[in-house]
């Protein structure tokens, strides 16, 4: 009996988001970032609206570092629309993070400076994060 001939072809699918960070767990540039401790999807705006938070309280003080881009594509289909008709135009970029993912960081502030600006960041995120400080920081 002849079998149908199968299509290979690749589409970006949702995906699962199973587990922890395996990498992007460290901190590699600052003193201070933010780890998430939940798993989600995190859109262009949110980041955009956490580092003008962050900057806006540091005063253009010290360096960040965006340590996670938006580069997948949703999709969405106009309300009251019938099933059918194929995808839905693109309506913006998230980034998928699991949990011990490193969001951002920041170098040359204080502590205290630099605690306060990541937790006014991490208001503006869908998931829980921790502040995290670099192992060898001296004060």
């Amino acid at each position: 009996m002849l079998q149908p001939k199968k299509v290979k072809y690749r589409r970006r699918q949702k995906g699962r988001m199973k587990g922890n960070a395996q990498r992007g767990n460290q901190l590699a540039f600052g003193s201070f970032g933010i780890k998430t401790t939940e798993q989600a999807w995190i859109t262009g705006r949110q980041l955009e609206a956490m580092r003008q938070a962050v900057v806006r309280y540091m005063k253009r003080e010290g360096q960040i570092w965006i340590r996670i881009f938006p580069d997948k594509p949703i999709t969405k289909k106009p309300a009251e629309v019938r099933m059918g008709k194929g995808k839905g135009a693109p309506e913006g970029f998230v980034a998928p993070v699991t949990p011990g993912r490193i969001l951002i960081e920041v170098e040359g502030v204080s502590f205290a400076v630099a605690k306060e600006a990541l937790r006014l960041g991490a208001q503006k995120l869908p998931v829980k994060t921790r502040f995290v400080v670099r192992r060898d920081y001296q004060e």
